[in-house]
């Protein structure tokens, strides 16, 4: 189980984005939190996969609250985590070809056993041919390196996913494509899913459950009092 609990969290004191909001998300299941740009959203995604630490609240995994966040986080619990981020090429090395952008997280845990063949099957998973991954970002484009940030995403066999508006820069197809990916990965493992996005549709569609950030936040006040902090939204 991920158990958000009356998270507070930003990046200037005092001046909070996200304001006592809790959300839960059971394992196997997949969560869409909707949302416009800028509501807070990805900072809460940012703290559910450990990559911010919230000035209050309590982020529980599997029963354990978490006490270090990022590479203070034990490395067990820190790869148990994926996550893929809106702007690939903000999050990959521009000096890396895309087959050690996909091994990066092998490398940095010591787990070099089989490490080509692990990523030459996720390559053409993605749907990233060969000679793909001897070129660097900027020889690639959007789509093409998404695929391989989510390759990398992967490329530990993490028991969580958190796709912060994974498919906003992608055209339909690429984006139908990533999503069957992440689909398949998570029936084969069990692994559950927070899905970021602004688009209603296609989380209706992805995902078990869509939470309104609207109605997360506003549910925020009278949660201190013990009543319900999602809306459940029925997958259209």
């Amino acid at each position: 189980m991920l158990e958000l609990r009356a998270i507070t969290a930003g990046y200037v004191k005092k001046a909070p984005v996200v304001r006592d909001v809790s959300l839960t998300i059971a394992p196997g299941e997949a969560v869409g939190l909707l949302g416009p740009s800028g509501c807070g959203k990805s900072t809460l995604a940012r703290v559910a996969a450990l990559l911010h630490r919230p000035d209050s609240g309590t982020l529980v995994v599997d029963g354990e609250p978490v006490r270090h966040w990022r590479h203070r986080a034990p490395r067990e619990l820190r790869t148990a985590f994926g996550v893929v981020f809106q702007q690939p090429r903000l999050s990959a090395d521009p000096r890396l070809p895309l087959r050690d952008l996909i091994a990066e997280p092998l490398r940095a845990t010591g787990r070099r056993e089989g490490l080509a063949e692990r990523v030459a099957e996720l390559a053409s998973g993605v749907g990233l041919t060969p000679d793909l991954l001897d070129r660097r970002p900027h020889e690639v484009s959007d789509g093409q390196l998404q695929r391989a940030c989510l390759a990398r995403a992967l490329v530990l066999r993490p028991r969580w996913l958190v796709c912060d508006e994974m498919t906003a820069m992608l055209d339909a197809s690429t984006t139908a494509a990533l999503v069957a990916v992440v689909e398949e990965y998570r029936a084969a493992t069990g692994a559950g899913l927070l899905a970021v996005g602004h688009d209603r549709t296609l989380l209706d569609r992805w995902c078990d459950r869509t939470v309104h950030w609207e109605t997360l936040a506003a549910s925020a006040r009278p949660a201190q009092a013990g009543q319900p902090v999602a809306e459940r939204i029925p997958a259209g």
